[in-house]
């Protein structure tokens, strides 16, 4: 089978779960070509699998005018009925107001190149991840080059506004709809009628077990702790400064390293300055995923103070590695994250709560080693991504 893989921006150094899946259904052997709205930056290029994508993915906004205009004539020539059909779908999407109409039919256009494009190349399925405006794109692709589309549906972001994004049209007219947990597939079931909820399966992101080891590291002191994610407030990391203000009163050579980047990252440099936390805490930036691995074999402790996730990622690889991890108690965590079991939940902004969870696992080397091994087992279960793989290739098939 060859099918198509198609986001907003491809390949990210946030988004490495899309990129582990496109490698591995290739391993399955489906053909995959990557398609994405925009040419990510120099600073998502961390390592070789990212370099690799970015070479063999097209970029709609890279194109010529003229690619675009050539593309509606030329599905305007082949199906006047569909084109208008597509056009048709658009407008009765589109989001109230004249701005909301200019990006519909922003959309509508870059839909018109990226149908072209999968039509010339005789691929039969597209499958969208991010259910927003490049969900819609190839929704209105589908419509134009009248083959089948899919999305996986991660939240917590689409669920803020669904109606903005006519999730409900969306999963009606998706050949199925892969739902990251069951937290994620309860918020997509409300907007549409019971029988299309078949077509909802849980279809888990997952790690690589063979990459993520378990590392036998000397838990002495317990004071190493790790944050990975974007720079964001929404992430909750002035929550982590707060209990390590708290914490580094007690632990002197406590230490934070913060990977990854974002919009917020100097006001969370400033705020590290401010609090008077420089000596503990280091901002390292994107890393490749290799580094991570790297990172996480000598980190004692994970930390994601998040306000809004789905289930993410870098928590079932900390997990993996046999890192006790501390997490908030919101959306689908708590289906990977059972507290007490094989990590820490806490509510989310509960500064005291995390520096309570954090100080117990620093204080004591057994209960670190006890949740990190039941956390690996977890993850062998339930998040390894041959299982995921398997599941998504038999619903691309069917």
């Amino acid at each position: 089978m060859r099918a198509a893989y198609f986001t907003g921006l491809y390949p990210r150094a946030t988004d490495t779960f899309i990129q582990i899946e496109v490698t591995g259904l290739r391993a399955l052997g489906v053909e995959v070509d990557t398609f994405s709205v925009r040419e990510p930056g120099d600073e998502h290029i961390v390592g070789p699998e990212q370099s690799t994508e970015k070479a063999q993915t097209f970029y709609l906004l890279s194109a010529s005018p003229l690619a675009f205009l050539t593309a509606h004539v030329w599905l305007l020539g082949r199906s006047p009925l569909r084109y208008l059909r597509g056009l048709k779908l658009a407008l009765s999407t589109s989001q109230p107001g004249i701005k909301g109409l200019i990006y519909q039919l922003i959309y509508f256009i870059e839909a018109g190149l990226l149908a072209r494009e999968i039509c010339k190349r005789q691929i039969s399925h597209l499958h969208n991840h991010i259910a927003n405006s490049n969900c819609t794109v190839a929704m209105l692709a589908s419509a134009l080059g009248e083959f089948s589309f899919s999305f996986t549906m991660h939240g917590p972001h689409i669920f803020f506004e669904p109606m903005r994004w006519r999730l409900d049209e969306k999963i009606r007219r998706a050949k199925f709809v892969a739902c990251i947990s069951y937290f994620c597939r309860s918020q997509g079931l409300i907007f549409v009628r019971p029988e299309h909820w078949e077509k909802m399966p849980i279809i888990r992101c997952g790690v690589n077990l063979d990459l993520f080891q378990p590392t036998a590291y000397e838990q002495q002191k317990g004071n190493r702790l790790l944050y990975v994610g974007r720079l964001a407030v929404e992430k909750g990391l002035p929550v982590v400064l707060e209990s390590l203000k708290d914490l580094a009163a007690k632990y002197p050579d406590i230490t934070l390293t913060i990977i990854g980047d974002g919009a917020d990252r100097h006001f969370l440099e400033d705020l590290t300055e401010q609090m008077a936390l420089t000596d503990h805490v280091e901002f390292v930036g994107y890393q490749s995923q290799s580094s991570v691995r790297d990172y996480l074999s000598q980190t004692d402790i994970f930390v994601l103070p998040s306000f809004a996730e789905g289930i993410p990622v870098v928590l079932m690889e900390s997990m993996a590695m046999g890192v006790p991890v501390v997490a908030t108690q919101i959306a689908g965590i708590s289906e990977l994250v059972e507290s007490g079991k094989n990590g820490y939940l806490v509510p989310p902004g509960n500064s005291p709560a995390l520096t309570g969870a954090v100080d117990q696992l620093i204080n004591d080397p057994d209960l670190r080693a006890t949740l990190g091994k039941a956390g690996r087992q977890k993850v062998e279960q339930h998040f390894n991504i041959a299982h995921s793989l398997t599941e998504l290739k038999a619903w691309l098939t069917s």
